[in-house]
Formats: structure tokens, C-alpha cells, sequence
């Protein structure tokens, strides 16, 4: 993997990163491949693949970064990466695209 992890990244709910979308202080980074991202994503969400992390591409504008995937474990990889990195104020949403679809929120296609 990328990197071993440095520390622990908060784990964000559902609730916690919809509200962190309505209010504008997240932004939601999703690190599937893109194939998986144009077959469905969260709304608002930016993709940026684990497999190609770099971490001078996240965005860089006052947000806290929060990164998303499947499942949580991709996002959880990213964290400890983009904090190797230097970057500070990263989360994981636990929970990933399946959480969200099961609770029947919206998504994006294509």
C-alpha cells in the first residue's frame, strides 16, 4: 500500500459528512478507481484514485478533507497517506458509497 498508517483519521457517519456537504466545510474526496465512481458517487464529491494518490492534487482551499470509497478501507489508506503527506485535518467517511446507498440517499451516475 501506500503508506503504513501515522496516526489515527477521524471516522465520519453519514450524518456527520452530509451535514459537512450542506454546510460547505468538507470537501469529499472519493479515491475509487473511476470507473466505480462514474457508475455511482456521492454528490459534491471529487474523484482522485488511491492508485494514483497525490497528495499536491487534493483540494487546497480551507476545507477539511474527507476522504470516501467503497466500503471505508481505500478511504481509510488515503487518510494515512495524505497525513504522511502533511496534511492535517483529513477524515474517512466509515461506511463508503455502501453506507450511503443502503440508507437511501441520492447519487450520482455517469
Amino acid at each position: 500500500m501506500l503508506t503504513q498508517p501515522t496516526g489515527d483519521a477521524p471516522a465520519l457517519s453519514r450524518e456527520e459528512v452530509k451535514r459537512g456537504l450542506e454546510t460547505g466545510s468538507i470537501a469529499l474526496v472519493d479515491v475509487r478507481e473511476p470507473d466505480e465512481y462514474e457508475v455511482r458517487r456521492i454528490p459534491g464529491s471529487v474523484c482522485h484514485p488511491l492508485s494514483r494518490f497525490d497528495a499536491q492534487a487534493l483540494p487546497d482551499d480551507g476545507r477539511r478533507i474527507v476522504f470516501t470509497c467503497s466500503a471505508g478501507v481505500r478511504s481509510q489508506h488515503a487518510a494515512h497517506a495524505a497525513q504522511a503527506a502533511g496534511v492535517s485535518e483529513v477524515a474517512h467517511y466509515q461506511g463508503g458509497i455502501q453506507d450511503w446507498v443502503t440508507a437511501g440517499e441520492p447519487v450520482e451516475t455517469g
